[in-house]
């Protein structure tokens, strides 16, 4: 399925909370507004937050019980656990579980022609980076951190992740830089 797609961008973090669902969903939102074929998959297992963000959409649907059929909003095709399970619902997985149901919505959501796919990964260096990094051909990715120390430090190992794994880290975005408590 990814022959169809041009470019695969990872979104990541090193920690969680600084704002690498909304720099993902705004680059997803911008590459679409700019006529680029783009699709965001929520690869966030545990914390879906794409659904928050763009909205409730009715359940995926499966034409042939095999393909599953991405949301559409805002000239995106969208894909999340977030509207494949209630809001409510904890995702007990283990590492395995998780880097299959990423694969799956890579290989299974007919996703069709893109010029971008969006990934917006859950935070850190875990098992749903280095599956991506080992089955599929990454165009690059993309790092979002804040200014705190903690932020930077985290932010250095997800490089040198990349890094290790050969995915080039096309840029970092400093974000609430300019914030005053």
């Amino acid at each position: 399925m990814t022959q169809a797609i041009k470019n695969l961008i990872l979104v990541a973090s090193g920690k969680g909370g600084v704002g690498k669902s909304t720099v993902a969903t705004n680059l997803a939102l911008a590459l679409a507004h700019a006529g680029y074929r783009t699709g965001l998959l929520d690869a966030d297992i545990y914390g879906p937050s794409i659904p928050t963000m763009l909205g409730d959409a009715p359940r995926p649907g499966s034409p042939d019980g095999k393909t599953i059929m991405p949301v559409e909003k805002f000239g995106l095709k969208i894909m999340s656990m977030g509207y494949m399970v209630e809001r409510d619902v904890a995702m007990v997985w283990r590492g395995p579980m998780l880097a299959s149901a990423v694969t799956q919505f890579i290989q299974d959501v007919e996703w069709g022609e893109l010029d971008y796919l969006i990934f917006d990964l859950p935070p850190g260096t875990g098992d749903i980076q280095l599956s991506l990094a080992q089955k599929v051909k990454v165009t690059g990715s993309l790092l979002v951190t804040t200014p705190q120390e903690v932020a930077l430090a985290d932010v250095y190992r997800a490089k040198a992740m990349f890094d290790r794994v050969r995915i080039p880290v096309l840029g970092l975005v400093e974000n609430m830089s300019h914030f005053v408590a």
